[in-house]
């Protein structure tokens, strides 16, 4: 008896230390939204003069101001509106073309090139680093005319998450029993109906998952997008790092801005995160 209660302490022990870390880095990644949320409710003047954590209606009063002056300045609005339209499109064009690419290195038998070597240098694209290809991509850019457009960071951007949608579609259709489609062929389809009548269905939820991953990842991106986005093409990202004139760091309207940039990803990520759940695990578990 004595034994079972001391393992059974052990183990509320255990799982609260475990409960209070993960709390502890919940409240780490939460912060920043939450400091993020605060100071676009301040006036400029509590910005530097609350003290603490900068509690609404404790420590100030807070004001829709900056929300109202930030949405109401055609700079705000045409970077918002260039992100989504270059965020969409590189998506879609990285999953239309990466989705067919992942189905032929998972399904067929190249001869001049293993399909591990393929799927190898897939993955090493991913650890390229984009900034050795800046001066490159820019180069091509302004030689094809095409510097501070929507289509050059589409481009780009469907070409650095294309490797990652080819990684992740290849293991969803490798899990994908290979007698479905076999037995589409015994019925008389060909290579192309039976992936887009077999296969892709039955893909759906990880290629939405990773749609809404590759998503979060053109939204987010600064460095191309700074570099040969200079008006027309801002996106967010280069909006939020104008937050800054000859007064120094203006905190209220970076924290809208932040908060503009982060709910979107957000949002998305809630409401479809049965989703990315089942499309990620999709194969995890065989019975």
């Amino acid at each position: 008896m004595t034994n079972n209660n001391q393992r059974s302490l052990g183990t509320v022990l255990t799982d609260t230390g475990l409960s209070l870390l993960a709390i502890a880095i919940a409240i780490i990644f939460i912060f920043p939204i939450y400091w993020a949320f605060s100071q676009s409710l301040r006036n400029p003047l509590d910005t530097f003069t609350v003290a603490g954590f900068g509690i609404p209606w404790v420590n100030f009063q807070p004001t829709l101001g900056n929300w109202i002056d930030q949405w109401s300045t055609p700079e705000t609005v045409q970077s918002l509106a260039n992100s989504t339209i270059i965020a969409v499109s590189a998506s879609v064009l990285a999953i239309v073309l990466g989705t067919p690419a992942a189905y032929a290195v998972a399904r067929f038998r190249f001869v001049r090139w293993k399909n591990r070597d393929i799927t190898i240098w897939f993955l090493s694209q991913r650890v390229l680093p984009p900034v050795a290809t800046v001066v490159p991509f820019y180069l091509l850019m302004r030689t094809l005319g095409l510097l501070d457009t929507h289509l050059s960071l589409i481009l780009i951007n469907a070409t650095f998450v294309l490797p990652f949608v080819v990684v992740i579609m290849r293991q969803t259709f490798l899990d994908l029993p290979a007698e479905l489609e076999e037995a589409a062929f015994v019925d008389g389809a060909g290579y192309f109906g039976a992936f887009w009548r077999v296969a892709l269905p039955l893909a759906a939820p990880s290629m939405a998952a990773t749609g809404l991953i590759i998503f979060a990842f053109t939204w987010n991106e600064f460095l191309f997008a700074v570099t040969l986005g200079s008006d027309k093409a801002i996106t967010v990202p280069v909006h939020i790092a104008g937050a800054v004139d000859t007064r120094g760091v203006q905190f209220w309207f970076m924290g809208v801005r932040a908060m503009t940039v982060m709910v979107p990803p957000v949002l998305i990520a809630i409401i479809a995160q049965r989703y990315i759940v089942r499309g990620l695990t999709l194969g995890a578990v065989k019975g």
